[in-house]
C-alpha cells in the first residue's frame, strides 16, 4: 500500500510527528540527526533511527559468508547505537533504534508505512569541488521514490545545528513543473509555522538574443506564475519575494541560497525509473550537494 500525497493547509501546523533518519554512522549521517533532532524538538517528534544493512552488497559470495558478514554488520550497527546512546544526543527525545536488513529503499518505504513516517531525514556524502560534487545514490533513491518530504543533509551543510530548528529563512524553488502547487503548499505551511521570510524562485536558463523587452515580459509572466501558487490567505500573514534569474539553473538557486542566508531549500524532485550508481549530474543532486541549508524534496 503506497503512503498517500499529503497535501498541507496553510494555516494549519505541519505535522512532523514521526520522523525517519536513515544513517550511515558518518559524520553527514550524524549532522542529519543533529537536523532531525532540532526538528523533533520544535515538532515533539517521534524520531526512528535506522540503518539498513544492505544485503546486495554480496551477491557472489557463498551464503554462508553472506550471512556472517551480514551479521558483523548488524553488530556493528548496534554498538554505533549504542555509542549515540551514550552520547546522551537523543536524551529528552522519543526514539527507538531500527536494524534491518535489505535493500535500501524497498527497507525504508516498509518502515514508512509501518510507523507513519511524516518525514524522512538523511544525510549525503560528496567529494571535489562544487560543480564536481556528487550526491551519494542511496539519498537520491529515497528522495526521488518517497511520497512524502526528505529532508537531506549534504557535506556542505552548515555543521553547527541550532538545539531547535526554525526556519526563518526559506527558498522555494520551482520549474512549475508537475506537483508545484504541492510543493509551494509545502513551503508557505512551514514559513507560516516559523513566521519565515519565503523567496519564490524561478530560473530561466536560456534568454540569449532576446530583446530588453521580452525579457522584461518574461520576467512579469514569470512573476505572476509564482504569485498563483500563493494560498488564497497567503497575503494575510506572508508577504513573500517574487524572484527570477536568467542562468544555470544550480549555479543561480546555490548562489541565492547563500545570498539570503537561506536554512532550508524546499523543491520538487522528479521521479526517476534508473537510479542505478552516483547521478552527479541531476539538478536536485547538485544542489543538495553544494546548499549549505539542508533541502527539502517534495517528490513531484
Amino acid at each position: 500500500m503506497a503512503t498517500p500525497v499529503t497535501k498541507p493547509i496553510p494555516g494549519k501546523k505541519v505535522s512532523f510527528a514521526n520522523i525517519l533518519v536513515a544513517t550511515d554512522f558518518s559524520p553527514v549521517s550524524n549532522t542529519a540527526l543533529d537536523y532531525a533532532l532540532a526538528i523533533a524538538r520544535r515538532y515533539d517528534s517521534h524520531i526512528f533511527l535506522t540503518h539498513v544493512v544492505n544485503v546486495d552488497a554480496y551477491p557472489m559470495v557463498a551464503p554462508e559468508l553472506a550471512i556472517s558478514s551480514i551479521q558483523k554488520l548488524r553488530n556493528k550497527a548496534e554498538l554505533e547505537f549504542g555509542y549515540l546512546l551514550e552520547s546522551g544526543k537523543l536524551r529528552g527525545i522519543p526514539h527507538e533504534e531500527i536494524v534491518e536488513e535489505g535493500t535500501l529503499w524497498p527497507t525504508i518505504e516498509k518502515l514508512v508505512e509501518q510507523n507513519n513516517i511524516d518525514l524522512v531525514v538523511v544525510g549525503t556524502h560528496g567529494a571535489g569541488g562544487i560543480k564536481k560534487l556528487v550526491i551519494g545514490s542511496g539519498a537520491e533513491e529515497i528522495f526521488r521514490h518517497a511520497r512524502l518530504p526528505v529532508l537531506t543533509v549534504g557535506p556542505s551543510a552548515k555543521a553547527e545545528v541550532p538545539r531547535e530548528e526554525e526556519f526563518k529563512n526559506i527558498l522555494f524553488a520551482t520549474d512549475f513543473g508537475p506537483g508545484a502547487e504541492r510543493e509551494a503548499a509545502f513551503a508557505f505551511s512551514l514559513a507560516q509555522e516559523n513566521g519565515a521570510r519565503l523567496t519564490l524562485f524561478n530560473v530561466v536558463p536560456y534568454l540569449e538574443g532576446y530583446s530588453t523587452e521580452a525579457v522584461a515580459r518574461k520576467r512579469e509572466h514569470v512573476v505572476r506564475q509564482l504569485n498563483e501558487l500563493l494560498p488564497v490567505e497567503a497575503d494575510l500573514w506572508c508577504k513573500p519575494e517574487f524572484l527570477l534569474a536568467i542562468g544555470e539553473p544550480v549555479e543561480e538557486i546555490l548562489k541565492l541560497a547563500k545570498k539570503i542566508d537561506a536554512d532550508l531549500i524546499v523543491m520538487g524532485a522528479k521521479p526517476r525509473k534508473n537510479l542505478a550508481g552516483n547521478i552527479p549530474h541531476t539538478k536536485a543532486s547538485r544542489i543538495v550537494a553544494g546548499a549549505a541549508c539542508p533541502v527539502l524534496t517534495i517528490k513531484s
